[in-house]
């Protein structure tokens, strides 16, 4: 007998992304260079060399942000120890919804989903550089 499984990726992802404050590619282009707004890429390194990254985005795969927001942690980030609202963001805005949430259950805020991720980044102009 096979596994039943009960919630399925959308339920998760949509609960995710009503859970925590989004923003749109147009608001957070502004933000780029705002000391009070940092970026947070939870796409695989695979993907941030083959597409870039938002210019000064702290870099934390989806599977290692738990272990880089915690201050026990000896994998912790410092660039999660500031007073700063952090945007997410990841190839469309699934795993960065759910990377989010994860940030705020763990304390960290403010934090906010960026909309369409780095996909609707791009189609908007916004900038990449290399990692």
């Amino acid at each position: 007998m096979g596994q039943s499984i009960s919630t399925s990726i959308k339920k998760i992802v949509k609960d995710a992304m009503t859970s925590v404050n989004s923003i749109s590619v147009q608001e957070a282009k502004s933000l780029v260079d705002n000391h009070r707004y940092q970026f947070v890429d939870v796409r695989e390194r695979s993907e941030q060399q083959k597409v870039g990254v938002i210019p000064g985005a702290i870099l934390s795969s989806r599977g290692m942000i738990e272990f880089h927001i915690d201050p026990d942690s000896p994998l912790h980030k410092s660039d999660f120890s500031q007073d700063t609202t952090y945007i997410f963001y990841c190839a469309s805005g699934a795993r960065s919804a759910l990377a989010a949430v994860a940030a705020k259950d763990m304390g960290l805020k403010p934090v906010i989903n960026l909309a369409g991720g780095i996909t609707e980044w791009i189609k908007n102009n916004g900038s990449i550089t290399d990692t």
